[in-house]
């Protein structure tokens, strides 16, 4: 194992990776976190990014703790680390009680220097009862894929709009200072102000790498009926034999659906989706990897942070409804360097004669229209202040609710377990408002007459590099 320290952290990625120096800008995002600064890292797809929080967690003594989404994604990188026989565990839902005794009393006894979890689980009264032990010392909070906290924390995870009382409560308990650091791919300038005030990050440090993949070709085609996005689809495939690559669907149904008839043209495929059981994800996700089944059917977890080098294409069956995900997405693909095509399906415009693009979108608004709503009747109701838990308890949409009225400042965390209501500062129309704004910025996206790529650019607040930008290959460049 290596040293506590070590001052020259080209020897250490020597030691530990095999790599004889870094990439830009990895050697100075890890000196920015050995340093205690707060920094928010957007990093395209297979740019290096766990490197650069690993590294510098091994190279202090204390306990690093990253934040991740998902169980697969928390599942590879930890196995990659315990490979190298270095001091890392995970701690989740489906883990045994006995493995999670294990790691808990790992904490406690100061044995780790990567801790893995998600939101949820770190805000779970066993895992933060061992993070408050005295003796525990904690160096630094990595949120990883931290675009999830402004996609899902309003209207699917709320744990993420807590995590910015996280490290107050911490650092008060342990009296030291601890740096948090945000890595993602994907995000556009609203999403860095929010992930910025939702993490209350102080002055940070800021890493904006271009989005821009020279090696990924981008196309959206318009299809006509139902049948035509399968035989689109079909086609696709069928021109790619023996490639790797992923289908991206938006619901379970789907999934199910799209796979059954690929199965029933003879081709190799299973769906994916957060409905099957845990052990039959961990083997499709395992026959991906290892080539043994082509291609899969899934939903948008499918594949985050996940390293395939030899993705070649990704198909949008259905397109998500923000620009984000479909970046992250097509991310997925050609993290090798090499050639990598993305197909994009979008339903003729006037939703006349195939509606299913137009209906799914309808429904995604209703929802948060429903959402919103149940968030201010809550409010009426609810104390001035109180604790969370009693919140959810009470109300069926508790949690979400309350993490909407916090992202419209109605209230603010005392602490990761408590709140306090405030005047009101932003407006329910306004929150839906910028929902539909960024609804509409895919639907400019998928049917604009300019190069793909300048459009993302442009989105992605690098209007500088896009001015007069042309990739040559997307399929508007190509017309």
């Amino acid at each position: 194992m290596i040293q506590e320290q070590v001052s020259d952290l080209k020897a250490a990625l020597q030691e530990i990776w095999g790599y004889s120096d870094f990439r830009y800008p990895q050697r100075e995002i890890i000196n920015s976190l050995l340093q205690k600064k707060d920094a928010l890292i957007v990093m395209p797809t297979g740019g290096g990014k766990s490197l650069c929080f690993q590294l510098p967690a091994l190279l202090q003594d204390g306990l690093t703790l990253v934040l991740s989404p998902l169980i697969a994604l928390m599942e590879n990188q930890v196995q990659q680390l315990q490979n190298k026989q270095l001091p890392a565990a995970l701690i989740h839902s489906q883990q045994p009680r006995q493995e999670r005794k294990f790691t808990l009393k790992a904490i406690t006894n100061r044995n780790l220097r990567l801790l893995y979890l998600s939101p949820e689980t770190l805000l779970s009264p066993p895992v933060w009862e061992s993070l408050i032990q005295p003796q525990v010392k904690i160096n630094g909070i990595i949120l990883d894929e931290a675009h999830c906290l402004v996609q899902w924390g309003t209207t699917f995870r709320p744990a993420y709009t807590r995590l910015g009382a996280v490290r107050s409560t911490l650092s008060k308990i342990h009296s030291r200072k601890i740096a948090i650091a945000a890595f993602t791919a994907t995000a556009d300038p609203h999403t860095q102000q929010a992930i910025t005030k939702t993490l209350k990050l102080y002055n940070p440090a800021l890493f904006l790498l271009s989005p821009y993949r020279s090696n990924l070709h981008l196309e959206v085609k318009t299809i006509w009926t139902p049948k035509a996005r399968r035989q689109q689809t079909l086609k696709f495939i069928q021109d790619k034999p023996q490639q790797s690559g992923l289908i991206y669907v938006r619901s379970r149904k789907d999934s199910e659906d799209l796979a059954n008839w690929l199965q029933s043209q003879k081709l190799s495929t299973f769906p994916y989706h957060a409905g099957l059981p845990d052990s039959q994800r961990r083997q499709i996700e395992n026959q991906w990897l290892q080539g043994e089944i082509p291609f899969v059917i899934c939903t948008s977890a499918f594949g985050m942070g996940i390293d395939k080098s030899d993705c070649r294409w990704i198909v949008h069956y259905h397109t998500p409804e923000l620009l984000a995900e479909y970046l992250q997405e097509i991310g997925r693909a050609g993290r090798d360097g090499k050639v990598a095509h993305t197909l994009a399906l979008v339903s003729e415009p006037t939703g006349w004669l195939n509606p299913e693009d137009k209906q799914r979108s309808q429904f995604f608004t209703r929802q948060l229209e429903q959402k919103a709503l149940q968030a201010k009747q809550i409010m009426r109701q609810i104390p001035a202040q109180g604790k969370i838990e009693q919140v959810i308890a009470e109300y069926s949409q508790g949690a979400i609710a309350l993490s909407i009225l916090h992202s419209l400042d109605r209230l603010s965390w005392q602490d990761p377990f408590s709140y306090r209501k405030k005047s009101a500062a932003t407006s329910f129309n306004d929150w839906q408002t910028k929902q539909k704004h960024w609804q509409k910025q895919m639907q400019q996206f998928l049917h604009a007459k300019q190069c793909r790529w300048q459009f993302l650019l442009a989105a992605f607040g690098f209007r500088e590099e896009s001015s007069g930008f042309q990739c040559g290959k997307c399929d508007q460049c190509n017309r």
